[in-house]
C-alpha cells in the first residue's frame, strides 16, 4: 500500500487555491485600473474622443442592465414633489416670503420651481376660455375683464414668472379690436407679462365645437347623471377640425422643438397626438378637468379609439383623483392594443409613454376676494338685511351653474322632506340658491332651468307665509366677490352634485370662514369629497337621508362645526391650487431633463460616428475598450461582444 502525505497534499492544494485567489484579485485590479487610466486618458488627452465613447458607454450599459426590470417608475412621486416644495419653500422664506406651513406652495414657490426647474423653458397654456375678455359696451368703451375661475388663478402666476403665451377661444365682443396683426395681445394690461395669443371661431364652429361635441357629447358621457349623449357626426368633424386648428397656433408659438405645453379639459380631447406629430420633443401635459368614466360608458362613444389616441400623445395625463385615473386606464386597456404598468400607471401606445396622475385642483390661499371682504358678523347682517331676513334664521347656500349635474333640485326636494318631517323648521330655516344661466341653446339644460323654477314656484307656494319663501332662486351670475360674501353669511353650504370632476364651491366655503363655523354637506359623488372627509358626506339620490343630514346641520354646536372647519381649512390650505400647478410643473421638468438627456447621448453619438474618431468596433477592439465591454457586463452574467458595444 502506498503511503500518501496527506499533510504534504493540503498544502499544495492550498497553495493552488492562494495562486488562483491572488490571480484574481490582480485581474480585477487590473480591470480597475486599466478603466481608469482609460477614463483618464480619454478626459486629459482625447476629450473628443470621450465625448463619444463614454456616453455610448452608458447608453450600453443602462440597457444591458435595464434588461431585468422593464417596468417604469414614476415620473414624480411624494417624495420628489416634497423636496422640491421643500426647496422652493426655504428658498422663498430665506427672501422674507412668509409661508404658514413648509407644505404651503405660493405663487412665490411656483416662480421659484419654474428658475430652478424648467429653466429657460418656454410655457404654453390651451384653454377653450380665455384669462382677459374684452367687451364692447354701450357707447363704444372697450372694458376688460377676467373671468373667475380656478384655472386662470393657478396658471397666470407660472405665466408671469416665465413669460410665457396662453392660447385660448377669443369670446369678447371687443376682443378682435384690441389684438395685434398676429391675434396677439401681452397681458396683463397693468403689467404685461406674458402672452395672449387668440383663437377665432366662426359660429358655426362654436355650435359644433363647443355647444355640440364638446358639451351636448362628451359633458353627460362623463358625467353619471342620466343625461343621454348626443353624438353627431358634423359635431365631431368640427370639434376635429378646432383642435387641428390649436394645433396649428401652438407649433407656430413654439420658438423651439421643446415647449412645455399645458391643455386644459375636454374640448381638446385630440390635441396632443396633433401636438405630438409636429413637436416630438414637447413635454404635452393634459389634465381633464371633468370624471372620467368607466369603460362600458365610455365604450357607447363611436370615436372611442379616436379619442383614446388623441390624449395618449400626452407625456402626463392628469385627473382629479386616483379613482378617475383607474378607470381611463381600464377604458385605455378595453379598447387599444397598449402595454400598462399598472404599478406606476403608464401607458405605453405606439412608442410613446403617458403617465398618468392624480392631481386635486384646488383654489388659491388665501383667496384674494377675502382681503375685500368684512368680517363675517358685518357680512352676514348685510346679505339678511338685503333679503330681509330674522336674525335668527338659518341660512342655507348654494351656488352653482344651473346644470343637470349640480343637483339643485335634488336638494330643493330634501327641504320639502325636512319640512314634511320636522314642520317645527319652517319659517325657521331659509336657502339662498345661485343658479348662474349656462348653455342655455341646449335643450338638457333650457329643461333643468323649467324643472327648478317650477319645484320653487310650488314648494314656496305650500310652505311660505306672511312674506317668508322657504327658498330664493336667483337665477344670475355672482361676482367672486358677492360669492365670498355669501358664503361668509351661511350657517350651511350645500354641494349636492350628481357627479363633479372636483367642486371648488365646497373649498371655496372652506376658505371663507376664518372664524371656523359653518356646515358644509357635501355629495359623495364630488371629488372633493375625497379631501374634506370632515364634511357631511350625502347621497344626493337618497332624498330621505340628505333631509336628516339637513337637521343634522342645523342642529351642530359651535364646538363641532369649529372642530371640522379647522380640519378642512388645513387640508385646503396644504392642498391649494399652486401645489396643483407646482406638481405637474415638476412632472413636466423632470421629463423634460430626461428627453434633454436622451437626445444629448443620441447627439454626441452621431457626431462621433461623422467625425470617424473612434467608431464603436474600433473601441471594442482595443484593450482598454474591452475591458468597458466587461464592465458593462458585469452583474447580469451577459456576455456582450465587442461588436454588439
Amino acid at each position: 500500500m502506498m503511503d500518501i502525505d496527506l499533510g504534504a497534499l493540503l498544502t499544495q492544494d492550498s497553495a493552488a487555491v492562494y495562486l488562483v485567489g491572488a490571480s484574481l484579485l490582480l485581474s480585477v485590479a487590473a480591470l480597475v485600473l486599466s478603466s481608469a487610466l482609460l477614463l483618464r486618458w480619454s478626459r486629459n488627452r482625447h476629450a473628443p474622443v470621450a465625448e463619444a465613447a463614454i456616453p455610448t458607454y452608458e447608453e450600453t450599459r443602462r440597457q444591458v442592465l435595464a434588461e431585468g426590470d422593464r417596468a417604469p417608475s414614476p415620473v414624480v412621486g411624494a417624495r420628489d414633489a416634497h423636496a422640491a416644495a421643500q426647496r422652493a419653500l426655504r428658498s422663498t422664506k430665506g427672501e422674507g416670503v412668509a409661508t404658514d406651513r413648509l407644505g404651503t406652495w405660493t405663487p412665490d414657490t411656483l416662480r421659484h420651481l419654474l428658475k430652478t426647474e424648467l429653466t429657460g423653458a418656454q410655457v404654453i397654456v390651451v384653454s377653450n376660455r380665455e384669462p382677459f375678455i374684452h367687451d364692447l359696451e354701450e357707447g363704444g368703451a372697450v372694458k376688460l375683464r377676467a373671468p373667475a375661475g380656478g384655472l386662470v388663478a393657478a396658471l397666470d402666476p407660472v405665466m408671469r414668472t416665465c413669460a410665457g403665451t396662453w392660447i385660448a377661444h377669443g369670446s369678447g365682443s371687443a376682443d378682435h379690436l384690441t389684438v395685434d396683426a398676429d391675434d396677439r395681445i401681452a397681458v396683463p394690461p397693468d403689467n404685461p407679462s406674458y402672452t395672449l395669443r387668440r383663437v377665432w371661431l366662426s359660429e358655426r364652429e362654436e355650435k359644433h365645437y363647443y355647444y355640440g361635441f364638446s358639451n351636448d357629447g362628451l359633458w353627460p358621457l362623463c358625467h353619471v347623471a342620466f343625461t343621454r349623449p348626443s353624438f353627431n357626426a358634423e359635431d365631431w368633424e368640427v370639434y376635429e377640425a378646432v383642435n387641428q386648428r390649436f394645433a396649428d397656433v401652438v407649433v407656430e408659438e413654439a420658438r423651439d422643438e421643446r415647449p412645455v405645453v399645458l391643455i386644459q379639459d375636454y374640448h381638446f380631447a385630440l390635441l396632443p397626438r396633433m401636438i405630438r406629430e409636429r413637436l416630438p420633443d414637447a413635454v404635452i401635459i393634459t389634465f381633464w378637468h371633468i370624471p372620467w368614466p368607466n369603460a362600458e360608458i365610455f365604450g357607447i362613444c363611436p370615436w372611442r379609439e379616436r379619442i383614446l389616441d388623441g390624449m395618449l400623445g400626452s407625456s402626463v395625463m392628469g385627473f382629479h383623483t386616483q379613482y378617475y385615473c383607474n378607470n381611463f386606464i381600464e377604458t385605455v386597456d378595453r379598447f387599444l392594443e397598449s402595454r400598462i404598468e399598472r404599478d406606476s400607471s403608464a401607458v405605453t401606445f405606439g412608442g410613446h409613454t403617458t403617465h398618468v396622475h392624480a392631481h386635486p385642483i384646488s383654489i388659491e390661499w388665501p383667496p384674494a376676494s377675502l382681503s375685500r371682504q368684512p368680517p363675517v358678523p358685518v357680512s352676514r347682517r348685510a346679505i339678511f338685511d338685503r333679503f330681509n331676513l330674522a336674525p335668527d334664521m338659518k341660512l342655507c347656500v348654494g351656488v352653482e351653474r344651473f346644470d343637470y349635474t349640480k343637483g339643485i333640485i335634488d336638494r330643493f326636494r330634501a327641504v320639502e322632506e325636512l319640512f314634511k318631517r320636522h314642520p317645527e323648521w319652517i319659517g325657521r330655516m331659509v336657502v339662498l340658491q345661485v343658479a348662474a344661466p349656462s348653455r342655455t341653446a341646449l335643450p338638457a339644460y333650457q329643461q333643468c332651468q323649467r324643472e327648478c323654477l317650477d319645484f320653487v314656484d310650488e314648494l314656496n307656494a305650500r310652505y311660505g307665509h306672511d312674506g317668508y319663501r322657504p327658498i330664493h332662486l336667483l337665477n344670475e351670475s355672482y361676482g367672486k366677490d358677492e360669492v365670498y360674501g355669501l358664503l361668509r353669511a351661511a350657517d350651511l353650504c350645500m354641494v349636492t352634485s350628481l357627479h363633479d370632476g372636483m367642486n371648488l364651491v365646497a373649498k371655496e366655503f372652506v376658505a371663507a370662514r376664518e372664524d371656523e363655523q359653518g356646515v358644509l354637506l357635501l355629495s359623495s359623488f364630488a371629488g372633493a369629497a375625497k379631501e374634506l372627509p370632515e364634511s357631511i358626506i350625502i347621497n344626493p339620490y337618497d332624498t330621505c337621508g340628505m333631509a336628516d343630514a339637513l337637521l343634522r346641520g342645523l342642529t351642530m354646536s359651535p364646538e363641532e362645526q369649529r372642530e371640522r372647519m379647522r380640519r378642512m381649512r388645513e387640508t385646503v390650505r396644504e392642498n391649494n391650487i399652486y401645489r396643483w400647478a407646482g406638481n405637474m410643473l415638476l412632472d413636466g421638468a423632470r421629463l423634460r431633463k430626461r428627453h434633454h438627456t436622451a437626445n444629448v447621448t443620441a447627439r454626441l453619438a452621431k457626431q462621433q460616428a461623422a467625425r470617424g474618431a473612434l467608431s464603436r468596433t474600433a473601441l471594442g477592439r482595443t484593450p482598454l475598450g474591452r475591458n468597458v465591454v466587461r464592465l458593462v457586463s458585469m452583474g447580469k452574467g451577459k456576455n456582450v461582444e465587442p461588436s454588439h458595444f
